[in-house]
This record gives C-alpha cells, sequence and structure tokens, in this order.
C-alpha cells in the first residue's frame, strides 16, 4: 500500500506542476494580450511652434484617417525657429530616435533628411520640383525612401505677375523681394524663372536682395523707390516667411502693390497671395504617413502635384494703399479679406 500511494503520490505532484506551468503560460499570454502595440513615432521637422500653417492640418488629416495624437500615434515636433545650422542635428536626433516616418518641407530639411537616412521613410511638403531638385526619379516612380506634395510655387511665377499686371494700371517694373544668400536649389532657380515670365509679359524686374546675415528690409525697399518699382512679389523661404508682416507693412508704408507665394502673406497685410493651399498639402502628407505605416513603401506612392489653388485678396490693404481691385480679378478670388 505505501508503493501504491508513493506511486500516486508521484503523479500528483506531476499533473500538479504541469497544470500549474500551463497556468502561468496562460496568464503570461493574457497579459501580453492586453498590452497595446507599440505606438508608431513620426518626425515632424518644422520652421516654429507658433503662427505654424503646417501644424494643424497635419493634425486634421491624421484624425480624419482614424489617429488620436498619444493613444495609436506620437509625434516628435522639432523646431529650428529659422536657424538653418539646426536642422541637421534636429534631423539627426529624429533618425537616432527610429521615429516610423520623417515628414519635413523646407529643401534644406528635406536634404537633411536625405542625407542621414536612406531607410526611414520620408514625406516631403516641397515648392520645389522634386526631380529637379533630385528628391526623387520621378514624380510616379520615386524610388528611393522619399516621397510626398509638391506645391509648383516655382511653375507659378507667371501666373502671379500676370495677376499684378491685372490689378495695377501701367505695371512698370516689378521688384522681386529675395534672399541672395540662399543656396537650395528651388529657390535659387525662383528668381530667374520670374526673370522667364517677365521676359514674356515684358515687365522689367528690380531684384531686392536680402541677405540671411542681414536682414535689412529697409534697405531693399530703397532699392525699390529709386528704381521706380511699383508693384512687389516676396519669394517665399524660411529665412523671408516669419517676416512677412515687416515687409507687408513696408510695402504699404511705399504705397506698394505686394504680392506673396504663400497664403499667410495677404493674410499678414501683404495685398495678394496666389499659392497652393497649404491646409491641403499638408493633410495630404498625413495621408502618405498612413499608408507607409500600413506598409506601402515610399517608392512606390506616387508624388502628388498640388491641385487646389487659393488666390487670396486683402482689401483692407488696398484700401491703405489706394487701389482699387478691379472687379474681374475680384470675382475670381477664392479668399477676401475685409
Amino acid at each position: 500500500m505505501r508503493v501504491v500511494s508513493s506511486h500516486w503520490s508521484g503523479v500528483s505532484k506531476s499533473a500538479f506542476c504541469f497544470a500549474l506551468g500551463a497556468m502561468l503560460f496562460a496568464l503570461s499570454a493574457s497579459i501580453q494580450a492586453q498590452q497595446p502595440g507599440k505606438i508608431p513615432r513620426i518626425g515632424l521637422l518644422t520652421n516654429t511652434k507658433s503662427d505654424n500653417p503646417s501644424i494643424e492640418p497635419f493634425r486634421r488629416g491624421l484624425q480624419a484617417l482614424g489617429y488620436a495624437e498619444g493613444k495609436n500615434i506620437r509625434i516628435e515636433y522639432r523646431y529650428y525657429e529659422t536657424k538653418r545650422e539646426l536642422i541637421p542635428p534636429l534631423v539627426a536626433e529624429l533618425v537616432k530616435m527610429n521615429v516610423a516616418v520623417l515628414v519635413v518641407g523646407a529643401p534644406p530639411a528635406i536634404r537633411a533628411a536625405r542625407q542621414a537616412t536612406k531607410t526611414i521613410p520620408i514625406v516631403m511638403v516641397t515648392n520645389q520640383d522634386p526631380v529637379a531638385a533630385g528628391y526623387v526619379d520621378s514624380l510616379a516612380r520615386p524610388g528611393g525612401n522619399t516621397t510626398g506634395v509638391t506645391n509648383l510655387t516655382r511653375e507659378l511665377s507667371g501666373k502671379r505677375l500676370e495677376l499684378l499686371k491685372e490689378i495695377v494700371p501701367r505695371l512698370s517694373r516689378v521688384g522681386i523681394l529675395w534672399n541672395i544668400d540662399a543656396q537650395d536649389i528651388g529657390f535659387g532657380r525662383g528668381f530667374k524663372e520670374y526673370q522667364a515670365a517677365a521676359q514674356s509679359l515684358k515687365i522689367p524686374l528690380e531684384s531686392l536682395p536680402i541677405r540671411a546675415s542681414n536682414l535689412d528690409f529697409d534697405g531693399a525697399f530703397r532699392i525699390a523707390a529709386k528704381a521706380r518699382v511699383n508693384g512687389v512679389i516676396t519669394l517665399s523661404h524660411i529665412v523671408l516667411n516669419p517676416y512677412r508682416k515687416e515687409i507687408a507693412g513696408l510695402a504699404i508704408k511705399h504705397r506698394l502693390p505686394s504680392m506673396g507665394e504663400i497664403e499667410q502673406y495677404a493674410e499678414a497685410g501683404g495685398l495678394i497671395s496666389y499659392s497652393a493651399e497649404d491646409n491641403e498639402s499638408y493633410m495630404r502628407a498625413a495621408w502618405y504617413v498612413d499608408k507607409i505605416l500600413k506598409g506601402v513603401k515610399p517608392a512606390d506612392l506616387p508624388v502628388e502635384q498640388a491641385k487646389k489653388f487659393e488666390l487670396v485678396i486683402n482689401m483692407k490693404t488696398a484700401k491703405q494703399i489706394g487701389l482699387t481691385i478691379p472687379p474681374n480679378v475680384l470675382a475670381r478670388a477664392d479668399r477676401v479679406i475685409k
């Protein structure tokens, strides 16, 4: 009887250990199943935190696709505050964090991202021709790890001159306010493209150069006055964009009709702007992020060209400089600031 008792005791002990192990395994599996999956992190490198036209549209785009910041997605924001030298280290910081996608806009940021990683997907919102700038092989087949949206800013140069000519009676000379120190391809080509468009329209241009090291806007407008400029176009650039209110104010002071390449210029007091809709572009950037998070490679996502363009006219500014906007132009405006 002792032997039998000992045998059954051993079996019970073995069965108990097996059952305990199975229970612990099941508990562990249950706990793991309840743990949330890893939340993807998106690196967003942009200019400034305040008065930024890219952040909210990007957030709204993600929300429309079912993402809730802090719940199933996390955005790592980095700001360079017009200091181009900060861009490479900020990009390196995001790459080191191994973000799932990098979202960038300014040409120096796009180049820095492409130099920093060949594996992390890059979604760009650019004013440049991304093929000419060397970011992608073609719009239809980007290749590599970069894709996104192009706003065709340079391609709209001729249209802006045409609008200014319609608005300003006897337009005789147009000043182009630009950062002469800019080295990026798209911006460097901007002034030349205005020259090409101006030749076909027979409108003389006057260069109003600004240096990043010496933002002498007063000096540029003195050049404009001396050259008898009667219309000004400010090229969009990370150095100039933060000073749009100052530039618009000087144009009003000199009673000069002024045009900007971004809608925020007209909002800041410029007379007129004609550009792709920033809201639409950054909402589309969110769409690219969603596709990439779901496993689509950037190389297989064609670069989109902007489809919506917005003509904004500031009637308060028109009144201040004593200019009457022709009714046919006013009727074409997408937005009128009164």
